[in-house]
């Protein structure tokens, strides 16, 4: 009988052996991933990251406020779009409200022809409003093409309300401004009216309308006239 049980206690240990060999062969490492679940893997390794920041996280100001965020020139659009994704996927709609590219209006006046265009008013920077926490702070600097904050090393500095409500109204005007290689002074040729051909100087310049003052000798005095930029060329 005891050898039996001794026979029995034998087979149990061979079998838990074996089992266990069996769950060690298992590697996660070795696992395939498909492709479509890679995006997921990433997410959830910077929410492990973000998660690490949020332990220690503190609210520096709990009003949300606008910042400036400077990317590299030509990425705006861009760093705008991964950043919105960004807010989507880590869950940060609570801390960070709105991601824009200050851009304007204009009429761009190129072979003679008048051509309505949106212009970058700061190129290189996107505006951010949002809640400054570590997070929040972290989640935007590690946004792809970003390269920091306006302000001092991890300290950003808000803007204040008086010039995000100009930018804003950049923004909004439905009337575009007239974008051209003007200044006053500038020496002009008419290329179209009763002054064609003639040379000017350009006194005064209205962007709203479209028109320039120009004074034009004439008879040996000089003449302020009125031109549209069309009818211009810089000499």
């Amino acid at each position: 009988m005891d050898n039996q049980e001794e026979k029995k206690q034998e087979e149990n240990e061979i079998v838990n052996n074996q089992v266990e060999q069996e769950e060690n062969l298992i590697d996660p490492s070795d696992v395939e991933i498909k492709e479509d679940s890679k995006e997921d893997v990433s997410q959830l390794e910077e929410k492990r990251s973000l998660g690490k920041v949020l332990e220690e996280d503190k609210t520096r100001d709990s009003n949300p406020q606008w910042y400036v965020v400077h990317t590299y020139s030509g990425y705006e659009d861009q760093v705008a779009e991964s950043l919105k994704q960004r807010i989507e996927s880590l869950d940060m709609k609570d801390k960070i409200f709105e991601v824009i590219v200050p851009k304007e209006k204009q009429i761009e006046i190129k072979g003679g022809k008048r051509k309505k265009i949106e212009k970058k008013i700061f190129p290189g920077y996107i505006m951010v409003k949002m809640i400054m926490t570590k997070n929040s702070w972290y989640v935007v600097r590690n946004t792809p093409n970003v390269t920091g904050f306006i302000g001092t090393g991890t300290d950003p500095v808000p803007i204040n309300e008086d010039e995000v409500e100009l930018i804003l109204k950049r923004m909004g005007v439905e009337e575009p401004k007239y974008k051209i290689d003007l200044e006053k002074g500038d020496p002009v040729k008419i290329n179209d009216g009763p002054f064609k051909d003639m040379e000017a100087v350009i006194n005064d310049i209205d962007q709203e309308k479209g028109k320039i003052k120009a004074l034009v000798n004439i008879f040996g005095r000089e003449t302020p006239v009125e031109l549209d930029f069309l009818q211009v060329k810089k000499i």
